[in-house]
């Protein structure tokens, strides 16, 4: 298992649409890279990770969700799919690949998300608040949807500087180098 390095704001691949995984061609490298996105989530103290965000252009992200007064629940999303949704829910978000960058985002406050899981069998995610959040953030990573992209054009203005002096931050940034054990 390895950190990898996260593809920050302004590299292309996080604006592509993903393509669909092919479980069958890539089951035997699928628990090595599973692995890898945990363990670079877990070092940056993330909540979530699409495959586009470490380099790859795959359908694919992984979750972890807190829960209370019970083991953390490590999600694996293989060609997952938004296929429900209610309610709104207007709260501040981050993203690994905009590290330092917090903005009220709009979205569902209820989803159904289906996917494939890491045996590629199929499931069904029922989700509410942080976790159908955390869901949407990566099926639009997915989806080469920034969450800048989800802000208003107002919004976005006022976070222009920010980005500006932020992105000269982020070209020195190399998860990679993180040592798994801090």
């Amino acid at each position: 298992m390895s950190i990898r390095r996260i593809c920050k704001y302004g590299e292309k691949i996080l604006e592509k649409k993903t393509r669909r995984v092919d479980f069958a061609k890539l089951k035997s490298e699928l628990p090595v890279l599973i692995a890898d996105m945990f363990e670079t989530m877990d070092a940056v103290k993330g909540l979530g990770l699409s495959a586009n965000q470490v380099g790859l252009n795959l359908r694919l992200a992984v979750v972890k969700i807190k829960r209370e007064n019970d083991a953390d629940l490590n999600l694996v999303l293989i060609n997952p799919e938004l296929v429900e949704s209610s309610g709104t829910m207007y709260e501040e978000e981050g993203c690994l690949s905009f590290p330092g960058l917090f903005a009220s985002i709009k979205r569902f406050s209820k989803v159904k998300v289906r996917a494939l899981n890491e045996r590629g069998l199929p499931i069904e995610i029922n989700a509410e608040g942080l976790f159908a959040r955390a869901l949407q953030h990566e099926l639009d990573h997915l989806d080469g949807i920034v969450f800048t992209s989800r802000l208003s054009f107002a919004s976005r203005l006022k976070v222009k500087p920010a980005l500006f002096r932020l992105k000269k931050q982020w070209k020195k940034i190399d998860e990679s180098k993180i040592s798994s054990r801090e």
